[in-house]
């Protein structure tokens, strides 16, 4: 089990503390939701989290695949919804991997990226394509 504190700052910041690691990030609310934008909104945090949550799913399957990903990347594209409640509708994922393209063992990367944690605990309601991006 891992904890996570936080605090209310006011105006619409707030502040999240690891407590393993004592780290902290801050949260702002975005600027279309009255806020400064200052920094990520919790919804982007989840689309961040997922991003690397697919990255370090796939990096452990490269690894046991004698694989070096180093380099990899992510782009997320958060997409909320115009009614409310507001929502996150979707997160369209883009993984460019430093690797060509391989049939043996490519079944095995994009499985990882479908099946990272986060992307199992988002509501299924939530639009979550997935593209990997090969070297060429």
């Amino acid at each position: 089990m891992v904890k996570i504190t936080g605090e209310y700052q006011g105006d619409l910041h707030c502040v999240a503390t690891h407590g393993p690691s004592g780290r902290t990030l801050d949260t702002d609310a975005p600027v279309d939701n009255q806020g400064r934008g200052e920094t990520f909104s919790p919804t982007d945090l989840m689309a961040a989290a997922l991003g690397t949550c697919i990255l370090t799913t796939i990096g452990l399957a490269a690894r046991r695949l004698g694989l070096d990903l180093k380099g990899a990347r992510f782009e997320v594209s958060k997409e909320m919804s115009a009614d409310t409640p507001r929502r996150i509708v979707r997160l369209a994922t883009h993984i460019w991997l430093p690797v060509s393209h391989d049939v043996d063992r490519d079944d095995v990367l994009e499985r990882a990226a479908r099946t990272c944690p986060v992307h199992k605990s988002l509501y299924p309601s939530i639009d979550v394509p997935i593209v990997l991006h090969w070297q060429e």
